[in-house]
């Protein structure tokens, strides 16, 4: 199948005279999570991962992915005839110096311009500009080989009330205003869907498990356009929008209505959430700021009511997940669990409370092996029965209306290795590591990193991916500035100063191919601590709450300040989920959050 569609669109290739043709896992404003519409790149290629470039040329294809998903896009990969380029490892080509060696003379380079940001169409611009090499942007090619694509999403959106957002559309629009205005901007274009559902508090149902709404807004000093399909607004969010001097217009008008910028016109725009085509139709009299958005570090500081409610939904999610291991542990070996029906149980219990109204992504459930493939998705065809040996890696979230969680526990499910179990302790010493972290002001999580990779590194055993990832408010699970990793990936955005109120995920892991795959994760608030002479210190206040499995832990690997953390956290645990549990889950839960 996937050879006859790399066929066919060759021939389509041939037919406009081009060379190269390049498809990214994107929509039409750099979401990292797409709707079904915009998944052209699992199309052609087969790989189902959230991340990855494929490149087709007349003669070969490949697909360029990083390091969580190696092991599952060379299964996935396989028979397709699209090579794999391994992102970051030693001797593999980029996606530029791959193109750079293969287009000839007279070649044309063409590509959807709506679903590559303009800062990278324009680098492909610039770097061609001294060479005979044509850049088309204008052709959608896998719409013309997609038959039966969906369309895109119509439901419908929400207002998100103050009393979770803390903060009015209109104070938000104030402090985005200033911004402008300091940078000397008039205009402000926002294509980014999260920004643009913190700034005027909407969120919708246009991505699986990430709620924002399809748009796009223009923000003036006194105006703001809003592109979306007016069929998504109830009358509530029409009013407050009226109210507030937000105008509606239709979702694509918005390509047409920046070839009307005037020249005297100061627009500001994040060249990397804007997509090439919107771009280019700005008249290039325009002067045009090339920045982050005011929006990006706003809404990753959180407010003090976003604060209360994130603290309030991750209790919920704590009993959720307590449920949960209580029902795998008492129930392993005595009825058929799955890795699929395990996942369903954990999400019958997270939507049991009214507040769930969906997963913040696809839940991971991966047993044994499976577990090594960071982003492992079981279906019908791979997914192993359990049983009371080995491991079971759960990697989950919930969408609140009081916060968006992530939560990754590794169950022991029976005998393992001594190694196995080194392993663990070993990932569960990093987590504890970092979570004590107490740092000066003007650290970034590239400072803090080394404390929860070491205790694996001495072992000499790395994970390919971070440590740690912002998280949004009722918003995507993935959210920068804020992170934790060893070395600055520019494309993830993720190494800025840690800064008061931003929320931090906490996951080590260990991930051996063929064997097994460990990951513990917890989110973290970032806050001031004491503060000596000059210097502010800060340190994280732990925010997840579920028992670590304790049967995968040897305490003789682990030092008297970790063992001390571990009996804290887990005392923590027990007084806050116990008063929501049943008797028999009470007496449960005092064992697994036994002081060792």
């Amino acid at each position: 199948m996937i050879t006859e569609r790399l066929q066919k669109l060759r021939e389509s290739m041939k037919n406009k005279g081009i060379s190269a043709y390049i498809i990214p896992s994107a929509d039409f404003h750099q979401s990292e999570y797409v709707g079904d519409y915009f998944k052209c790149r699992q199309f052609i290629s087969g790989f189902t991962g959230s991340a990855g470039t494929v490149v087709v040329t007349l003669e070969e294809a490949g697909l360029w992915t990083d390091g969580r998903y190696f092991i599952q896009a060379e299964e996935q990969l396989k028979d397709s005839t699209i090579k794999l380029f391994k992102m970051g490892e030693q001797g593999v080509e980029t996606v530029e110096q791959y193109l750079n060696r293969v287009l000839k003379d007279g070649d044309t380079l063409a590509f959807d311009g709506r679903v590559l940001n303009a800062k990278e169409g324009y680098g492909y611009e610039k770097e061609y500009s001294d060479k005979n090499i044509n850049i088309v942007y204008e052709y959608d090619l896998i719409d013309e080989l997609w038959a039966d694509r969906p369309s895109m999403s119509k439901d419908k959106a929400f207002l998100l009330d103050v009393k979770y957002a803390g903060e009015s559309i209109q104070d938000k629009l104030t402090k985005v205003r200033a911004i402008m205005k300091k940078q000397n901007a008039t205009m402000h274009i926002l294509n980014s869907l999260y920004d643009i559902a913190w700034l005027l508090n909407i969120r919708g149902n246009d991505i699986n498990n990430t709620p924002v709404v399809l748009s796009t807004a223009v923000i003036t000093l006194d105006k703001v356009y809003y592109f979306v399909d007016e069929e998504k607004l109830n009358d509530e969010i029409k009013a407050e929008f009226n109210k507030i001097g937000i105008e509606v217009r239709n979702y694509f008008e918005i390509y047409d209505f920046v070839k009307t910028i005037q020249k005297d016109e100061v627009v500001l725009l994040d060249g990397t959430t804007v997509n090439y085509k919107l771009y280019r139709n700005i008249p290039s009299n325009v002067s045009i700021i090339d920045a982050p958005n005011p929006t990006f570090i706003f809404k990753a500081i959180k407010n003090e009511v976003e604060l209360k409610n994130i603290r309030e939904c991750h209790i919920k999610d704590g009993i959720a997940m307590t449920k949960f291991m209580y029902w795998l542990k008492t129930n392993i070996g005595k009825i058929k669990i799955t890795e699929i029906s395990a996942s369903d149980k954990l999400e019958q219990l997270r939507r049991s409370d009214k507040d769930c109204f969906d997963l913040s992504f696809p839940t991971i459930s991966g047993y044994k092996e499976h577990a090594a493939m960071m982003h492992y998705s079981a279906t019908k065809e791979s997914e192993y029965e359990l049983k009371q040996e080995g491991m079971l890696l759960v990697d989950s979230g919930g969408q609140y209306y009081t916060g968006t969680t992530d939560i990754t526990r590794t169950y022991i499910l029976g005998d393992i290795t001594e190694e196995q179990k080194l392993h663990y302790t070993s990932v569960l010493r990093g987590m504890i590591r970092l979570s004590k972290a107490k740092f000066l002001y003007g650290c970034r999580g590239l400072n803090l990193d080394i404390l929860a990779r070491g205790p694996l590194w001495d072992l000499g055993i790395d994970y390919k991916c971070g440590t740690g990832h912002g998280i949004g408010f009722v918003s995507n699970v993935h959210e920068g500035p804020n992170g934790f990793r060893w070395k600055i990936v520019p494309e993830r955005n993720d190494s800025c100063i840690l800064e008061e109120g931003m929320v931090t995920t906490n996951e080590p892991g260990v991930y051996i191919e063929g064997s097994h795959g460990i990951r513990i994760e917890n989110e973290l608030i970032c806050q001031r601590g004491p503060k000596v002479g000059l210097d502010q210190f800060m340190e994280f206040e732990t925010i997840t709450f579920a028992p670590i499995d304790l049967d995968g832990v040897n305490p003789e690997y682990m030092d008297k300040s970790e063992i001390v953390w571990l009996n804290n956290y887990h005392k923590e645990v027990f007084d806050k989920i116990s008063p929501y549990l049943n008797e028999d889950e009470v007496e449960w839960l005092k064992q697994y959050t036994r002081a060792i």
